[in-house]
Protein backbone atom coordinates (compact mmCIF):
# COMPACT_ATOMS: atom_id res chain seq x y z
CA UNK A 1 0.00 0.00 0.00
CA UNK A 2 1.42 3.37 -1.02
CA UNK A 3 0.46 6.98 -0.51
CA UNK A 4 0.85 7.12 3.27
CA UNK A 5 4.26 8.76 3.48
CA UNK A 6 4.09 11.80 5.77
CA UNK A 7 0.32 11.47 6.24
CA UNK A 8 -0.80 12.44 9.76
CA UNK A 9 -2.79 9.81 11.64
CA UNK A 10 -4.45 10.46 15.01
CA UNK A 11 -5.35 7.27 16.88
CA UNK A 12 -7.10 7.24 20.26
CA UNK A 13 -6.62 4.35 22.66
CA UNK A 14 -3.34 3.39 21.03
CA UNK A 15 -1.14 2.24 23.92
CA UNK A 16 -1.74 -1.46 23.27
CA UNK A 17 -3.89 -4.04 21.48
CA UNK A 18 -5.69 -3.04 18.30
CA UNK A 19 -4.83 0.66 18.70
CA UNK A 20 -1.11 0.05 18.96
CA UNK A 21 -1.21 -2.41 16.07
CA UNK A 22 -2.86 0.23 13.88
CA UNK A 23 -0.25 2.78 14.90
CA UNK A 24 2.55 0.39 13.96
CA UNK A 25 0.92 -0.49 10.64
CA UNK A 26 0.57 3.16 9.62
CA UNK A 27 4.13 3.83 10.80
CA UNK A 28 5.38 0.96 8.61
CA UNK A 29 3.90 2.83 5.67
CA UNK A 30 5.68 6.06 6.59
CA UNK A 31 2.90 7.96 8.33
CA UNK A 32 3.41 10.33 11.23
CA UNK A 33 1.37 9.61 14.33
CA UNK A 34 -0.44 11.21 17.20
CA UNK A 35 -1.17 8.51 19.76
CA UNK A 36 -3.50 9.24 22.66
CA UNK A 37 -4.42 7.06 25.61
CA UNK A 38 -5.12 7.17 29.32
CA UNK A 39 -2.00 5.04 29.82
CA UNK A 40 0.70 7.16 31.47
CA UNK A 41 3.34 5.50 29.27
CA UNK A 42 1.80 6.48 25.94
CA UNK A 43 4.60 8.96 25.22
CA UNK A 44 7.22 6.23 25.73
CA UNK A 45 5.28 3.85 23.48
CA UNK A 46 5.12 6.54 20.80
CA UNK A 47 8.87 7.13 21.13
CA UNK A 48 9.55 3.42 20.58
CA UNK A 49 7.44 3.40 17.41
CA UNK A 50 9.10 6.60 16.22
CA UNK A 51 12.58 5.07 16.52
CA UNK A 52 11.59 1.69 15.10
CA UNK A 53 9.95 3.03 11.94
CA UNK A 54 11.80 6.35 11.53
CA UNK A 55 8.63 8.45 11.64
CA UNK A 56 7.48 11.20 13.96
CA UNK A 57 5.18 9.77 16.64
CA UNK A 58 3.85 11.91 19.47
CA UNK A 59 2.09 10.37 22.45
CA UNK A 60 -0.07 12.16 24.98
CA UNK A 61 -2.50 11.33 27.77
CA UNK A 62 -6.08 12.05 26.77
CA UNK A 63 -9.58 11.25 28.04
CA UNK A 64 -11.90 11.17 25.01
CA UNK A 65 -15.00 11.60 27.18
CA UNK A 66 -13.96 15.15 28.17
CA UNK A 67 -14.66 17.78 25.51
CA UNK A 68 -11.88 20.16 26.57
CA UNK A 69 -9.33 17.34 26.33
CA UNK A 70 -10.58 16.46 22.84
CA UNK A 71 -10.25 20.08 21.75
CA UNK A 72 -6.71 20.16 23.15
CA UNK A 73 -5.83 16.84 21.48
CA UNK A 74 -6.83 18.14 18.07
CA UNK A 75 -5.04 21.44 18.70
CA UNK A 76 -1.91 19.50 19.64
CA UNK A 77 -2.09 17.60 16.37
CA UNK A 78 -2.38 20.82 14.41
CA UNK A 79 0.46 22.44 16.35
CA UNK A 80 2.73 19.43 15.74
CA UNK A 81 1.92 18.73 12.09
CA UNK A 82 -0.34 21.43 10.70
CA UNK A 83 -2.91 18.92 9.46
CA UNK A 84 -4.78 15.71 10.31
CA UNK A 85 -5.41 13.29 7.46
CA UNK A 86 -6.91 10.35 9.35
CA UNK A 87 -8.69 10.04 12.69
CA UNK A 88 -9.16 6.58 14.16
CA UNK A 89 -11.61 6.53 17.07
CA UNK A 90 -10.39 3.41 18.83
CA UNK A 91 -10.52 4.27 22.55
CA UNK A 92 -13.04 2.15 24.39
CA UNK A 93 -13.83 0.54 27.73
CA UNK A 94 -15.96 -2.31 29.03
CA UNK A 95 -17.93 -2.62 32.27
CA UNK A 96 -19.57 -6.00 31.72
CA UNK A 97 -22.44 -7.32 33.82
CA UNK A 98 -25.96 -8.63 33.47
CA UNK A 99 -28.50 -5.82 33.18
CA UNK A 100 -30.07 -6.46 36.59
CA UNK A 101 -26.63 -6.17 38.19
CA UNK A 102 -25.30 -3.33 36.07
CA UNK A 103 -24.86 -0.03 37.87
CA UNK A 104 -26.04 3.17 36.22
CA UNK A 105 -22.49 4.53 36.37
CA UNK A 106 -21.17 1.50 34.49
CA UNK A 107 -23.67 2.18 31.72
CA UNK A 108 -22.93 5.90 31.63
CA UNK A 109 -19.13 5.47 31.65
CA UNK A 110 -19.16 3.08 28.69
CA UNK A 111 -21.47 5.29 26.63
CA UNK A 112 -19.40 8.34 27.52
CA UNK A 113 -16.10 6.87 26.31
CA UNK A 114 -17.25 4.59 23.48
CA UNK A 115 -19.88 6.82 21.90
CA UNK A 116 -19.55 10.39 23.14
CA UNK A 117 -15.77 10.22 22.70
CA UNK A 118 -15.92 9.54 18.94
CA UNK A 119 -18.58 12.25 18.60
CA UNK A 120 -16.35 14.82 20.31
CA UNK A 121 -13.22 13.82 18.41
CA UNK A 122 -14.95 13.69 15.02
CA UNK A 123 -16.63 17.05 15.59
CA UNK A 124 -13.37 18.79 16.43
CA UNK A 125 -11.27 17.08 13.78
CA UNK A 126 -13.81 17.89 11.07
CA UNK A 127 -13.30 21.61 11.65
CA UNK A 128 -9.80 21.19 10.16
CA UNK A 129 -10.55 18.39 7.69
CA UNK A 130 -13.31 20.59 6.28
CA UNK A 131 -10.80 23.35 5.52
CA UNK A 132 -8.46 20.80 3.93
CA UNK A 133 -11.37 19.35 1.93
CA UNK A 134 -9.91 15.97 2.72
CA UNK A 135 -10.06 13.48 5.56
CA UNK A 136 -10.75 9.96 6.68
CA UNK A 137 -12.52 9.09 9.93
CA UNK A 138 -12.56 5.45 11.03
CA UNK A 139 -14.60 4.33 14.02
CA UNK A 140 -13.80 1.05 15.74
CA UNK A 141 -17.17 -0.50 16.52
CA UNK A 142 -17.72 -4.19 17.37
CA UNK A 143 -19.56 -7.27 16.21
CA UNK A 144 -21.65 -7.05 19.39
CA UNK A 145 -22.95 -3.68 18.21
CA UNK A 146 -24.51 -5.63 15.34
CA UNK A 147 -25.58 -8.83 17.08
CA UNK A 148 -25.94 -7.89 20.75
CA UNK A 149 -24.31 -9.79 23.60
CA UNK A 150 -25.61 -10.95 26.97
CA UNK A 151 -23.72 -9.26 29.79
CA UNK A 152 -22.70 -6.36 27.57
CA UNK A 153 -25.83 -4.24 27.23
CA UNK A 154 -23.84 -1.05 27.79
CA UNK A 155 -20.99 -2.00 25.44
CA UNK A 156 -23.32 -3.34 22.73
CA UNK A 157 -25.46 -0.20 22.92
CA UNK A 158 -22.38 2.04 22.65
CA UNK A 159 -21.09 0.21 19.58
CA UNK A 160 -24.51 0.08 17.91
CA UNK A 161 -24.75 3.81 18.55
CA UNK A 162 -21.29 4.27 17.06
CA UNK A 163 -22.47 2.59 13.86
CA UNK A 164 -25.40 5.01 13.71
CA UNK A 165 -23.08 7.93 14.38
CA UNK A 166 -20.79 6.73 11.59
CA UNK A 167 -23.61 6.78 9.04
CA UNK A 168 -24.88 10.18 10.13
CA UNK A 169 -21.42 11.76 10.05
CA UNK A 170 -20.77 10.19 6.64
CA UNK A 171 -23.81 12.02 5.27
CA UNK A 172 -22.85 15.33 6.88
CA UNK A 173 -19.15 15.28 6.07
CA UNK A 174 -19.23 13.95 2.48
CA UNK A 175 -19.67 17.44 1.01
CA UNK A 176 -16.15 18.26 2.22
CA UNK A 177 -14.57 15.08 0.87
CA UNK A 178 -14.34 13.50 4.33
CA UNK A 179 -15.32 9.84 4.47
CA UNK A 180 -16.53 8.18 7.66
CA UNK A 181 -16.57 4.41 8.04
CA UNK A 182 -16.60 1.85 10.82
CA UNK A 183 -14.77 -1.40 11.44
CA UNK A 184 -16.62 -4.00 13.51
CA UNK A 185 -14.07 -6.48 14.87
CA UNK A 186 -15.12 -9.87 16.16
CA UNK A 187 -13.06 -11.77 18.70
CA UNK A 188 -9.51 -10.47 18.38
CA UNK A 189 -6.48 -11.91 20.15
CA UNK A 190 -5.68 -9.25 22.75
CA UNK A 191 -5.01 -9.08 26.49
CA UNK A 192 -8.76 -9.40 27.00
CA UNK A 193 -9.02 -12.75 25.20
CA UNK A 194 -5.70 -13.92 26.68
CA UNK A 195 -7.46 -13.96 30.06
CA UNK A 196 -9.96 -16.57 28.85
CA UNK A 197 -9.39 -20.19 29.77
CA UNK A 198 -8.83 -22.69 26.95
CA UNK A 199 -12.36 -24.11 27.17
CA UNK A 200 -13.91 -20.65 26.75
CA UNK A 201 -11.61 -19.88 23.81
CA UNK A 202 -12.59 -23.10 22.07
CA UNK A 203 -16.28 -22.34 22.57
CA UNK A 204 -15.79 -18.98 20.89
CA UNK A 205 -13.70 -20.41 18.05
CA UNK A 206 -16.34 -23.08 17.39
CA UNK A 207 -18.76 -20.28 16.40
CA UNK A 208 -16.34 -18.67 13.94
CA UNK A 209 -16.41 -20.08 10.38
CA UNK A 210 -12.69 -19.35 9.87
CA UNK A 211 -12.02 -21.29 13.11
CA UNK A 212 -9.58 -18.88 14.72
CA UNK A 213 -9.42 -15.65 16.66
CA UNK A 214 -8.51 -12.58 14.67
CA UNK A 215 -5.25 -10.72 15.11
CA UNK A 216 -4.88 -7.00 15.81
CA UNK A 217 -3.10 -6.79 12.45
CA UNK A 218 -6.30 -7.94 10.72
CA UNK A 219 -8.09 -4.85 12.05
CA UNK A 220 -5.09 -2.64 11.27
CA UNK A 221 -5.08 -3.77 7.64
CA UNK A 222 -8.77 -2.90 7.32
CA UNK A 223 -8.06 0.55 8.77
CA UNK A 224 -5.25 1.11 6.29
CA UNK A 225 -7.56 0.19 3.42
CA UNK A 226 -10.30 2.58 4.56
CA UNK A 227 -7.72 5.34 4.97
CA UNK A 228 -6.27 4.76 1.51
CA UNK A 229 -7.11 6.31 -1.86
CA UNK A 230 -8.48 2.90 -2.86
CA UNK A 231 -11.43 3.56 -0.50
CA UNK A 232 -12.12 7.12 -1.66
CA UNK A 233 -15.64 6.20 -2.84
CA UNK A 234 -16.56 4.27 0.32
CA UNK A 235 -18.35 6.07 3.13
CA UNK A 236 -20.97 5.25 5.74
CA UNK A 237 -20.05 1.56 5.68
CA UNK A 238 -19.35 -1.02 8.37
CA UNK A 239 -16.55 -3.47 7.58
CA UNK A 240 -16.82 -6.67 9.59
CA UNK A 241 -13.47 -8.18 10.62
CA UNK A 242 -14.87 -11.19 12.40
CA UNK A 243 -13.94 -14.39 10.58
CA UNK A 244 -17.53 -14.83 9.47
CA UNK A 245 -18.99 -14.77 12.99
CA UNK A 246 -21.60 -12.22 11.90
CA UNK A 247 -22.71 -11.93 8.26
Amino acid sequence: MTGFENKVILITGSADGIGKSMAERFAELGSNLLMSDLNENINLIADEISKKYSVKAVGFKHDVSVEEECINAVKKAMDEFGRIDVLVNNAGITRDNLVLRMKEKDFDDVISVNLKGPFLMSKNVFIYMSKQRYGRIINIASVVGQSGQAGQANYSASKAGLIGLTKSLAREFARRNVTVNAIAPGFIQTKMTDKLDEKSKQQIISQIPLERLGLPRDVADAAVFLASDSASYITGQVIGVNGGLYM
